[in-house]
């Protein structure tokens, strides 16, 4: 599959949405050994959400690593002093090869692994490079058998588009279960906290799951179809009428459960 390409002003539109898992997960990480601490954010996107790391460590020396090139061009408006005399900076980094050439106190990750296949395999050198004491914490959308996943799945490989698509799409096994990451993370000798919670976002406006798939999940088939905008088109319209049908509008807004599975192992001191 390769590397779609993003649009952060299209991401941005759920911020809100999107940052509550992170700040959630930064609630249950434990203090960090470091005064100040050295933290690594992988895959920082447009950099939002990395100020939620600076707000909750304000002396600490950030490094937002992201190898989207249009997400860490926005990301750079927040880059510099940070209020507690802490620094955040953003660099170019693949996940899939990132590894510390520092020790870090703490390793985080806000929604990028499922972007990563055999991620845990990678965990064994990120919880090295941490500092004795030191917490690697991450989440990651638990959805690919909810209908907004599904139903994308199934018409990439439908016979129209299965030649074109089928092999862009990520697989429902893209992400592990809780108690898989669990065994992993404590074999590594660490402390985890693993657990999964299930938000009920309520969107507005006009197609309001399709306008949030847009800037995640459909990323690859916008990417793959830039090059023929008629059966870019034909594609947004059968998914669009799908997932109407699969979500529909309320009075209030249209209710799009959301489940996410959340991990903080803790290395030993």
């Amino acid at each position: 599959m390769s590397a779609p390409t993003w649009d952060p002003a299209q991401y941005l539109r759920h911020a809100d949405h999107r940052a509550r898992p992170l700040a959630d997960l930064l609630a249950r990480i434990p203090d960090l050994p470091g005064a100040p601490p050295r933290i690594a954010d992988l895959g920082c996107g447009p950099g939002n959400v990395t100020t939620l790391v600076a707000d909750r460590w304000p002396t600490a020396h950030i490094t937002g690593y992201d190898n989207s090139p249009e997400m860490l061009s926005r990301a750079g408006a927040h880059a510099g002093p940070t209020s507690g005399g802490g620094h955040l900076d953003f660099a170019p980094a693949d996940v899939r090869t990132w590894e510390p050439v520092r020790p870090y106190d703490l390793i985080v990750s806000n929604a990028t692994l499922q972007w990563v296949p055999g991620h845990v395999d990678r965990f064994a050198d990120w919880i090295a490079g941490l500092t004795p004491g030191g917490t690697f914490a991450f989440q990651v959308p638990g959805n690919f058998d909810a209908p907004s996943h599904r139903l994308l799945r199934e018409l990439a490989h439908s016979p129209r588009f299965g030649d074109r698509l089928a092999a862009t799409i990520r697989h429902d096994d893209a992400v592990l279960a809780p108690e898989t990451y669990l065994a992993h993370l404590t074999a590594l000798g660490c402390t985890a906290d693993v657990w999964e919670t299930t938000y009920i976002h309520l969107l507005t406006g006009e197609d309001p799951v399709l306008d949030w798939v847009k800037g995640t999940g459909l990323r690859p088939v916008l990417t793959a179809l830039a090059d023929d905008p008629d059966e870019r088109d034909a594609f947004l319209d059968e998914y669009r009428s799908a997932l109407r049908a699969a979500y529909p509008a309320t009075p209030h807004g249209t209710p799009f459960p959301f489940r996410r599975i959340f991990a903080v192992a803790r290395k030993e001191a």
